[in-house]
């Protein structure tokens, strides 16, 4: 049986948590190197979810607050992690922002999980979830690989999406080069 989007999300949950508490503990090239893959998980995962969750899960009754204080705390989320991806993981104050991020993202993982997970799996059947997995991956492949606050909207994803993605994807190419 294929993954289902509740389930990949729950596993890419799970990840995020494994790179916070790598970056909370790696020195040097590894540390920067567990911060750029958790920037890139976390700015992808958020445009997947803006774009495939948060629209069915607003389609329930009942499902639009949810998706607004979701949504709402995306936009926090993206604001702080620009500003430590600017910053970089060996700058002055980024252990006490990156306290602050984690604490922020899990709650925000816990809030889906307790609240829009519940809610896909009651109005969706089986196959209707497994495609919205093989939709969140399709978004994922061409989703920007770093944050963008203000960009939270299906509307604002797909339109601004693919042109950030690209050079998102050009800067992590030359950072790659340049060590």
């Amino acid at each position: 049986m294929a993954d289902d989007v509740i389930t990949l999300l729950h596993r890419q949950h799970a990840t995020i948590r494994t790179l916070f508490a790598e970056v909370e503990t790696a020195t040097g090239d590894k540390r920067k190197d567990a911060w750029h893959r958790l920037v890139r998980l976390l700015s992808i995962h958020e445009t997947a979810e803006e774009e495939i969750v948060h629209p069915a899960v607003a389609r329930v009754n009942g499902g639009e607050p949810i998706v607004d204080a979701r949504v709402a705390e995306e936009h926090r989320a993206k604001e702080l992690l620009s500003t430590m991806d600017d910053m970089g993981p060996d700058a002055e104050g980024f252990d006490t922002l990156l306290v602050q991020l984690r604490d922020d993202v899990l709650a925000h993982a816990d809030h889906e999980e307790q609240a829009e997970f519940p809610l896909l799996r009651k109005v969706h059947d089986q196959e209707r979830l497994e495609r919205m997995a093989k939709a969140v991956e399709a978004a994922e492949a061409i989703a920007p690989t770093r944050p963008h606050p203000g960009v939270e909207s299906p509307v604002a994803n797909l339109a601004l999406g693919p042109v950030v993605a690209v050079v998102d994807k050009a800067r992590d190419a030359i950072r790659k080069v340049l060590g």
